[in-house]
C-alpha cells in the first residue's frame, strides 16, 4: 500500500477532547488551514504544515479544500429487496405511515420481498448501495437486518450483510433488528422472536447489537423489555428505535438498561431529552425520515443544550428514508434539528464512530484509520448551507484512494 500525502488542506481534524462529544464540545472542529496529512500503511502517520513526502508517495494537492474524516453512517436498513414505490401515491392521497403499516404495507411489503430473495440477491443489492454510499463519502456504515422477521430470514439477511462487506474498502457494522414489526401471519410472533430467533442470532453472531422498533402497531414497551432483558443476559449491546410517532416510555427504559443508542426521538419531549442528555446513552436523530414521511423532526438543539451526545444518520431504507446521502442529512440537521454545521459534522463522524464502538476513526490524528474525504469546498460550513448535489471531491478509505480528486 503506497503512501499518500494530502497537501495544503483545511483540515477539520476534530482531534481534541473526549469521544463521544457532548453539548457545546460538538461545535469545535479544530480546523487547521494550510495543513498536510500523511497516510502510510492504511493509517494517518502525520498531520501538520510542510510535511516531507517519503519516496513513492502519491501527492494530492488539496488547494485549500476541506479535508475531514469520512462520514460514519450509524443507522441504516440498507439490506433489502423490492421497492415501495406504490406508497408514494398512497401518501400523496393522505395515508399515514402507520396507516400503511396497519394495512399490511410498509415494512411488511419489504418483508415479503426479502423472504422471496436469495442471500446472494440481498448481498448484491447491498453491495451496490455500499458502493454508492462510499462515493458519497461514507467510509463506515451500520446495516440492520429486520426485513426477514423469521429466524431463517433474519439469519439470511445478517449473512448477506457479512457477504457484502467482504471486498468493500470501508467498514460495515451489522445490527440484528429482529423486532422490527409484528408479523400478523405468525402466531405467538413475539414469543418466537425472543425464544427462537434471538438464541439463533446469538449463536451465529454473538457480539452483534440487538435492536427493536418500539411503536404503536409494532413492538410494545413491555415486549421490548422482555426481548432486551434476554439479549442483555446473552451479552449483546442494545439499540432501539423509540418515539418516532409516539412516546411510549422506551427512552427511559433505554437509559435504565444502559443502551448504546436510542434512535429517532421525533416525539420525545424536553424532559425526556434532558434525562437522555444526562445519561451515557447516545441519541441518534434521523431527519431524512421527517423529510420523507411527515415533516416532524427531533429537537437536536434541546439535546445538545442539555449537554447530551448526538449522532445523525441517514436511516437509509426503502420506505421512510430512501437516501444514502450523509451530506443531505447534514443540510437537514442545520435546518430542522437546530444544529450548526460543525455540530452536525461531529454528529456523523466522531460521535457516530463512538456509537458503533470504533475508537480508531472519526478524527484526523496520527495512528487513526485513514478514512478521509476532501470536499470541493474550502469552508466546511458549505455542507450546511448547500443541499442537493455532491460536495465530496475525493475519498480515501483505509488508506486506499477510492475516489480520486477530479
Amino acid at each position: 500500500m503506497s503512501a499518500i500525502l494530502i497537501r495544503d488542506a483545511r483540515v477539520a481534524s476534530l482531534d481534541h477532547g473526549a469521544s463521544p462529544r457532548r453539548g457545546a464540545a460538538m461545535g469545535d472542529l479544530t480546523a487547521l488551514d494550510g495543513c498536510d496529512v500523511l497516510i502510510e500503511d492504511g493509517s494517518i502517520a502525520q498531520v501538520g504544515a510542510g510535511l516531507t513526502a517519503p519516496d513513492n508517495t502519491e501527492i494530492i494537492d488539496a488547494d485549500g479544500r476541506v479535508c475531514m474524516p469520512g462520514f460514519v453512517d450509524a443507522h441504516t436498513h440498507a439490506v433489502w429487496a423490492g421497492d415501495r414505490l406504490d406508497e408514494i401515491d398512497l401518501r400523496q392521497r393522505g395515508a399515514s405511515y402507520l396507516d400503511i403499516l396497519a394495512s399490511g404495507g410498509g415494512i411488511m411489503s419489504t418483508v415479503r420481498a426479502v423472504r422471496a430473495a436469495s442471500r446472494e440477491r440481498l448481498a448484491a443489492n447491498l453491495r451496490r448501495r455500499l458502493g454508492t454510499a462510499l462515493r458519497e463519502g461514507t467510509t463506515t456504515i451500520e446495516v440492520k437486518s429486520g426485513y426477514g422477521l423469521t429466524t431463517a430470514d433474519e439469519l439470511k439477511s445478517l449473512h448477506a450483510i457479512e457477504d457484502a462487506a467482504r471486498g468493500f474498502a470501508g467498514t460495515v457494522i451489522p445490527t440484528a433488528l429482529i423486532a422490527h414489526a409484528i408479523d400478523p401471519e405468525q402466531p405467538s410472533f413475539v414469543e418466537t422472536t425472543i425464544n427462537e430467533t434471538l438464541p439463533a442470532v446469538h449463536e451465529a453472531f454473538p457480539e452483534v447489537a440487538i435492536d427493536a422498533y418500539c411503536e404503536r402497531g409494532a413492538w410494545s414497551l413491555e415486549d421490548c423489555r422482555r426481548l432486551f432483558v434476554a439479549a442483555g443476559e446473552l451479552g449483546h449491546p442494545m439499540r432501539v428505535h423509540a418515539d418516532q410517532f409516539n412516546a411510549l416510555g422506551m427512552v427511559d427504559l433505554a437509559i435504565e438498561m444502559g443502551f448504546r443508542t436510542v434512535d429517532h426521538l421525533e416525539a420525545t419531549g424536553p424532559e425526556a431529552l434532558a434525562r437522555l442528555a444526562a445519561s451515557d446513552t447516545i441519541g441518534v436523530m434521523l431527519p431524512a425520515s421527517g423529510f420523507q414521511v411527515d415533516d416532524r423532526y427531533a429537537d437536536g438543539r434541546a439535546l445538545l443544550d442539555a449537554g447530551g451526545s448526538l449522532v445523525i444518520a441517514t436511516n437509509c431504507n426503502p420506505g421512510s428514508a430512501p437516501t444514502s446521502s450523509v451530506p443531505f442529512v447534514i443540510a437537514l440537521a442545520t435546518r430542522k434539528l437546530g444544529l450548526t454545521t460543525a455540530e452536525a459534522i461531529s454528529a456523523c463522524t466522531i460521535n457516530a464512530a463512538a456509537a458503533l464502538g470504533l475508537p480508531d476513526r472519526g478524527v484526523i490524528a496520527p495512528g487513526m484509520r485513514a478514512d478521509l474525504i476532501l470536499l470541493r469546498h474550502r469552508d466546511e460550513r458549505m455542507l450546511g448551507y448547500e443541499f442537493g448535489g455532491d460536495p465530496v471531491a475525493c475519498v480515501i478509505c483505509g488508506g486506499q484512494l477510492v475516489r480520486p480528486l477530479a
